[in-house]
């Protein structure tokens, strides 16, 4: 079983305790209902934090009403297993940095008792295990330590720190490989530029075998070799003993053979640049984790804490607790996630949305930790401790997507292991064959054989395209875009089809009065007034949109003008109904004034309100009155058609007007569409709403195909029914017929949580402020901005496209190399200069364009927004 339970020593026997439990199965947020609601069951249970994600169980218990022996039970009871006797511990690595470290370090902890499952994470510097109990962190520290790397455990006060901040340039490894730079320089000069300045030291001569004068260059080239060798034949031994054949090994062994066989400026060269291009790899690796520290960085080290008697004090940002009231002042940065009691404030929320204007706050408005106030004084009430903030979330997720391998990677992994072994095995056959069968040069040929080794070495091969997935899942959260892993970084750009939902994604998901036409000599504000009156007693969202667009026009009930209301009554599924200053009100659906007022024969106020020539409406002829109109066969229709719901105000015998309102379309969902069918994806609205609704809203935003009033199952349905088009090859994408089309759904993340589960790629909108988005979405848009749903798919074309050159270009490369050493056309400073450091400084480098592609926002966007 994997638990791990803590308490304070000398916490009193009443304090609450916590279990943590491994439930790999727990996997969804049905199966954590499913296990949650079973230790519920409990008494004494305080709290429950089923994480989906990690298939981790935290209870929080009183142990006094129950014990761990009760909740394991309750977890077995619900149908799932807890594995493993066993607890998870991270330690920080920093010179694990390469692909090549982490094999070292996974086979020497593979061979350690007590140790289970094993994630290395070079591009963090962290490595994560699964021990079983009675396994401290002393063994696995002097495991890692067997591998040559020094390890330290990571607490919760050291959760958050970045690992390895020392410039890789200023690094001992650095110092050694200059000076080893510069004696080799200095005996290249004097070996091939100054022989003449190049004396003799001595001479070595046995009989007719050996038969060498060694020079000062010589001397030179076998300290270079010392000096600049020594990290590698150090990181060579260590994989040695851990049998793993990596490049540390190869190098090692090529160096010693070198000098053994009396090339030591071979050796010298192969120290030289292959420490240089090590150095070059770990500073391309840092540029990577240098994403993951700015998100580290975001959250200020301390607060301002306001205390009950109104005085100030700072304290450590981590000890800022749940409740706590903070202060902020213009240019410091918000602390912790939290509410705003008092002030307002414009603030930057790009660290966490990605969105570059400012958002206004005031009372009641969500903060998070990492933004910046740029002006006003806010006090914060504190909603969620430091390692809990969305900021952590985020960069806890962040660095948990590179344990998701996407199936290149895989790819890369089998095929490396084969290759090394092939190639190293030809290198020696090139090395000793043609020697012993035909008699042909040793010196030549053992030169090309340690060449051969060299390229036999798969570093630029293997990191190809982790650092490629690292460089755009950070940069993706940089731009308020959460990607769970590389797999879905690759899943998204290869969706076909992404299914879309209505409310709350392409709209804005709150209702808004779009329209008044006031009737029969009523004035618009006489409307606003009478139906505002009456719906501040309602809580239905229509009510409520009415009555805060009566208080945006300025058209509020104070105690001088507010209406006398009385008998109000909500009548189920048409509307309410009250007395205002003694008369029968009604507010609701057309079909409630059946029996009451005449709609087909009514007057439009043309005096003090709005006319209806001027909307495009066309008066009847029922009678010579200007204005007459037949609102429900000439108003209520064309609203209807127009995606609006349609409100009558009126009384028993008379309307007052009628007022239309919609869910109004995001300003950026046209373009945002726009974008995604020029990258070739089928657009698909999936909505609950009535078929006028869902056709308007289709046809403002550009998109061809949707599907109304659908239940939730039927969302999923329709998700699995284009899947399966292909199969009769009907899909848009490259497939061939027969084979399915992969869905991506955008929703909002709870609603629609079904639809996202089961979709190929789950999208939420909005996920900042919801833990629930956070938690079960492949893919998070941090804010409830489009435009980053063309960016996502831009960047996951881009990765694509980076880790295939990355890819095709090592093994290209590495194959021509090997294929010309057997001629005398590549030696071993090409293969170190080309194969090795050429080809890792380029997927690197390549990889680091990911972060250039930065989300596009449509001319005059922001204006629009604004207007609204």
């Amino acid at each position: 079983m994997s638990d791990t339970s803590s308490s304070a020593p000398d916490a009193p026997p009443d304090a609450s305790r916590s279990l943590e439990l491994r439930v790999p199965d727990m996997d969804c947020p049905s199966c954590a209902g499913k296990v949650t609601n079973s230790v519920e069951r409990l008494e004494g249970i305080d709290a429950i934090d089923a994480r989906v994600t990690s298939g981790r169980l935290v209870v929080e218990f009183d142990p006094t009403r129950t014990d761990e022996d009760a909740i394991r039970e309750r977890v077995r009871a619900a149908g799932y297993e807890i594995v493993g006797a066993a607890s998870e511990l991270t330690f920080s690595v920093p010179d694990m940095d390469c692909a090549s470290c982490a094999s070292k370090v996974e086979n020497a902890l593979e061979g350690t008792a007590g140790v289970g499952e094993i994630e290395t994470r070079p591009a963090s510097g962290r490595v994560t295990v699964t021990v079983e109990d009675g396994t401290g962190s002393e063994t696995v520290v002097d495991a890692i330590g067997s591998a040559g790397y020094d390890a330290t455990p990571m607490g919760d006060d050291t959760d958050g720190e970045p690992m390895g901040d020392e410039p890789v340039w200023k690094s001992r490894r650095a110092v050694t490989t200059g000076i080893g730079a510069a004696l080799l320089g200095l005996g290249m000069l004097l070996e091939f530029v100054l022989p003449s300045a190049n004396p003799a030291l001595f001479s070595i001569a046995a009989g007719d075998l050996v038969d060498r004068t060694y020079h000062l260059s010589t001397g030179l080239f076998l300290v270079t070799a010392a000096i600049a060798g020594a990290p590698i034949l150090r990181n060579g031994y260590y994989s040695a003993r851990n049998r793993s054949l990596d490049i540390d090994f190869l190098m090692g062994v090529g160096i010693l053979a070198s000098v053994a066989a009396h090339h030591p400026f071979e050796g010298a060269m192969l120290a030289v640049l292959f420490s240089v291009a090590e150095l070059l790899e770990r500073f391309s690796m840092d540029r990577a984790r240098d994403s993951l520290r700015e998100l580290m960085d975001l959250s200020p080290e301390t607060a301002t804490v306001k205390r009950a008697d109104g005085s100030e004090e700072t304290v450590p940002a981590d000890e800022v607790a749940v409740g706590d009231t903070v202060v902020v002042r213009p240019g410091e940065k918000i602390p912790a996630d939290g509410v705003v009691l008092e002030g307002e404030s414009a603030v930057d929320q790009s660290p966490i949305t990605g969105e570059s204007v400012p958002a206004d706050k005031t009372a009641g408005d969500e903060v998070y930790a990492g933004t910046l106030p740029e002006s006003g004084y806010l006090e914060v009430e504190v909603t969620s401790e430091a390692d809990d903030s969305t900021i952590a979330r985020i960069v806890r997720m962040v660095e948990d997507a590179e344990r998701e391998k996407t199936q290149r990677e895989r790819f890369v992994d089998r095929f490396a292991s084969v290759y090394t072994p092939i190639v190293v095995t030809l290198a020696v056959a090139i090395a000793v064959a043609p020697p012993l069968l035909a008699g042909a040069s040793w010196n030549v040929w053992f030169l090309r054989g340690l060449t051969l080794l060299v390229i036999a070495c798969p570093c630029a091969f293997v990191i190809s395209t982790p650092v490629s997935v690292v460089s755009g899942i950070t940069s993706a959260a940089r731009n308020g875009v959460l990607i769970k892993g590389g797999r879905y970084l690759e899943a998204v750009g290869e969706s076909d089809v992404l299914a879309v939902d209505k409310t709350g994604t392409l709209t804005e998901g709150d209702l808004t009065v779009t329209d008044v036409i006031p009737l029969e000599g009523a004035d618009e504000d006489d409307v606003l007034r009478r139906a505002g009156a009456i719906e501040r007693r309602s809580e239905h969202p229509i009510g409520q949109a009415i009555v805060d667009y009566a208080e945006e026009q300025g058209v509020t009930a104070d105690a001088d003008d507010d209406p006398d209301v009385s008998a109000f009554e909500a009548l189920t599924g048409k509307g309410v109904r009250a007395e205002i200053d003694g008369a029968t009100h009604y507010v609701g659906k057309p079909d409630l004034f059946d029996g009451l007022a005449d709609l087909e024969h009514t007057h439009a106020t043309t005096d003090g309100g709005v006319a209806l020539e001027e909307m495009g409406y066309d008066s009847s002829s029922q009678c010579d009155r200007p204005g007459c109109v037949d609102v429900l066969a000439e108003v209520i229709p064309d609203l209807e058609a127009d995606g609006k719901t349609v409100v009558v105000v009126g009384t028993e015998d008379r309307p007052l007007g009628v007022i239309a309102v919609a869910d109004r379309v995001r300003p950026e969902a046209k373009w945002a569409v726009s974008q995604l069918q020029e990258q070739g994806v089928r657009v698909v609205m999936l909505t609950g709403d009535n078929e006028g609704t869902a056709r308007a809203i289709a046809e403002e935003v550009g998109i061809d195909e949707y599907h109304a009033e659908l239940l939730p199952d039927e969302k999923l349905e329709w998700i699995r029914r284009l899947e399966g088009e292909d199969d009769a090859g009907e899909g848009d994408g490259d497939e061939a017929p027969g084979e399915e089309a992969t869905v991506a759904m955008v929703g909002d993340g709870i609603n629609d949580a079904p639809a996202l589960a089961t979709a190929g790629v789950g999208i939420a909108m909005g996920a900042a402020g919801t833990d629930t988005a956070l938690e079960t979405a492949d893919v998070a848009l941090m804010s409830d901005d489009l435009t980053r749903l063309p960016y996502l798919y831009e960047l996951s074309h881009t990765a694509t496209g980076v880790i295939r050159q990355n890819i095709w270009a090592s093994l290209a490369v590495k194959a021509a190399l090997a294929a010309g050493t057997p001629f005398g056309f590549v030696t071993v400073i090409h293969a170190v200069v080309i194969g090795d450091m050429g080809m890792s400084l380029g997927v690197t480098g390549n990889a680091m364009r990911l972060a250039n592609v930065e989300p596009e926002t449509p001319e005059g966007l922001e204006s629009r927004r604004a207007d609204q």
